[in-house]
């Protein structure tokens, strides 16, 4: 068995020298062993990548690496599995619900599963509980998925507000807009990935395609801590970096990929080319013309344009519950559950568009 075969596998005739010749020499020793005039009776070589794409054509023909087995992330039934295996040896309490935990986890791999598990033990051990009750494992799906609690870092009651009303904004759009992932959590705890609250929406079962309504919610949700400081505070701060990042990459996908702009139509100008270090990626193509650049460029700015100004509207629509959500939010430091439910009981899906 090889682990990371791209190490030495990657596609030749692109070396610049010095390190690289060495590797297509080991390369070429291999591919030699491996279809060699002796034969190897009773030996089965397997191999593993998370890049098949960099792998040189040489390794993937007949005789060689001729069999491909995609191992993809686990679905809900899959993680319900994986955490069984991994609860099998660990004291919990009867409310544990594995196939609860598969369902606020998705996209998890296994080894995230068993971190997991691990991390909602050690909760309980310093916590001198003889056993792992559930609130260990939300605590423990919180540190997979943001980090761990900043205990140290000291926010001014300002800072705090203008935190609790960007969640809040996320949460808000993320209930009211039908096509959006249910809101299952949001909390203003610093948290060692750097941020400093976070929104956590799950589906309600795991998603193979999506579609452009979904995608055109998701957009507006983004934004949703953005346009609620603006509409509060009548001024924009850093704390949406991220939020703008992952807006504009999903704008670009809509427009470039998926074919989603009225004005270019049913197209992709996706363009698959190799890269001297990465192999082949699909990128933005050069190849078209300036005059449809621009209108690409045009329709990702509209786009995003049209989503911002929708999350606005509708939290201009509902501005008391923004108020008292953020209010909530700013005494208990995390939401979930019955209290989401409480507090969204009376709220209408938004049809604004």
């Amino acid at each position: 068995f090889i682990d990371e075969i791209d190490a030495v596998g990657r596609k030749r005739g692109a070396g610049l020298g010095g390190g690289h010749d060495e590797r297509e020499q080991t390369l070429n020793q291999l591919l030699a062993e491996m279809d060699g005039f002796q034969p190897n009776k009773g030996i089965i070589i397997l191999a593993a990548t998370n890049r098949p794409d960099v792998l040189d054509p040489a390794l993937l023909r007949p005789g060689r690496f001729d069999r491909r087995i995609t191992v993809p992330r686990p679905d809900l039934k899959g993680r319900e599995e994986i955490l069984n295996l991994h609860l099998k040896n660990k004291s919990i309490a009867p409310d544990v619900d594995p196939s609860i935990l598969a369902r606020r986890t998705p996209g998890f791999v296994g080894a995230d599963l068993r971190n997991l598990c691990n991390e909602a033990a050690l909760l309980a051990a310093r916590n001198d509980k003889e056993r792992a009750e559930m609130s260990d494992f939300e605590e423990a799906i919180d540190r997979v998925i943001a980090g761990v609690r900043r205990k140290g870092i000291i926010l001014s009651e300002e800072v705090r507000e203008r935190i609790a009303y960007h969640e809040s904004g996320h949460a808000l759009l993320g209930q009211l807009l039908p096509k959006a992932d249910p809101v299952h959590k949001i909390s203003i705890i610093p948290r060692g990935d750097g941020s400093l609250g976070f929104t956590l929406q799950l589906p309600l079962e795991d998603k193979y395609i999506v579609s452009e309504e979904e995608l055109s919610d998701t957009l507006v949700t983004l934004f949703g801590g953005r346009a609620a400081e603006e509409l509060v505070f009548n001024e924009l701060t850093t704390g949406a970096y991220d939020d703008l990042k992952k807006a504009t990459e999903l704008a670009k996908r809509m427009v470039v990929e998926y074919g989603m702009s009225i004005k270019l139509g049913p197209i992709s100008l996706a363009r698959e080319r190799v890269d001297v270090f990465l192999g082949e990626e699909i990128v933005k193509s050069n190849e078209h013309s300036e005059e449809l650049s621009s209108l690409v460029d045009e329709e990702i700015r509209s786009l995003i344009s049209r989503s911002y100004e929708r999350a606005k509207h509708i939290l201009k629509e509902h501005r008391s519950i923004l108020d008292r959500l953020a209010h909530e939010l700013l005494e208990r430091e995390v939401l979930a559950g019955d209290e989401l439910e409480r507090l969204f009981a009376d709220l209408v899906p938004s049809t604004a568009s």
